[in-house]
């Protein structure tokens, strides 16, 4: 979830590798989190779980369902909002992210709540946990579209979840890959393909280096993604724009979230 335009760069689709996303997305976001925090901490909230920019939050859908006395991990945590929530919850939230600068907010965060987020500097296709560590694994707006190798993450996921454990992650809408970023009327207008999954990538045009990856999977590729590492499938949440909600967020506002979703929210439980 990410309004993002850093540094001068272009943009470019083309296929890029795990490590490739991975040097470019972790810099980035410890560029970019003094500003994420400062802009979007207080419509997040230092112990919020909100699920997306149209603000819903999981006290009002219940995505997790009960977290008291549950082991929960959260990728791409960020400043661990979400799982600081899961601990107001009584669930034992632990944090995980990519961003060292993000999880330096995480400890400030710990500090002002007095609401501690156990968390690791580390990669979702690499999770640094035992197997069936967990009773649910969720993300919300956080690592997934930043990965390439991302069956390899969802594999990570069912290995450290208990058997009939939950998996809950919110990304961008498939579908709204069809249209241009843009919160205005411009960002109506179809103009690509929705099955073309080249990954968004943007170079820093002084340096030459890849700056940021974005990755796109159809509806499609989720559900068979998950259903090929024995989860099932239990609800696809697409929640609408809210009527007194005007907060503009990068690609997300209200012109185009009265229209077309921006945020589905997949809920999958492990079968094996």
């Amino acid at each position: 979830m990410e309004d993002h335009q850093p540094q001068s760069v272009r943009v470019e689709r083309r296929p890029v590798s795990e490590q490739e996303s991975r040097q470019a997305n972790g810099p980035d976001w410890d560029r970019y989190a003094d500003e994420y925090q400062a802009t979007h901490g207080a419509f997040l909230g230092d112990a919020g779980f909100v699920w997306g920019p149209e603000g819903h939050t999981e006290d009002d859908l219940g995505v997790l369902g009960d977290v008291a006395g549950l082991d929960v991990l959260e990728l791409g945590s960020g400043a661990g909002q979400c799982s600081r929530w899961v601990r107001t919850h009584g669930g034992r939230g632990f944090g995980l992210d990519l961003s060292h600068r993000q999880l330096q907010h995480s400890l400030r965060l710990d500090g002002e709540t007095g609401v501690v987020v156990p968390s690791v500097r580390g990669t979702a296709t690499d999770l640094p946990f035992a197997a069936a560590s967990f009773d649910v694994v969720f993300c919300s707006f956080g690592a997934l579209q930043f990965i390439s190798e991302i069956a390899q993450a969802v594999g990570e996921v069912a290995r450290v979840l208990r058997p009939g454990g939950r998996f809950a992650f919110s990304v961008t809408h498939p579908t709204r890959w069809m249209f241009p970023d843009d919160p205005g009327v411009p960002g109506l207008t179809a103009t690509q393909s929705y099955w073309d999954r080249t990954p968004y990538v943007e170079i820093d045009d002084a340096t030459g280096v890849v700056s940021y990856v974005e990755h796109h999977r159809t509806l499609g590729d989720w559900v068979r993604l998950l259903a090929g590492h024995g989860f099932a499938l239990t609800d696809l949440v697409e929640p609408e724009w809210p009527e007194d909600h005007d907060r503009v967020w990068g690609g997300w506002s209200r012109t185009r979230g009265l229209l077309t979703p921006g945020t589905a929210i997949f809920v999958a439980h492990l079968t094996a």
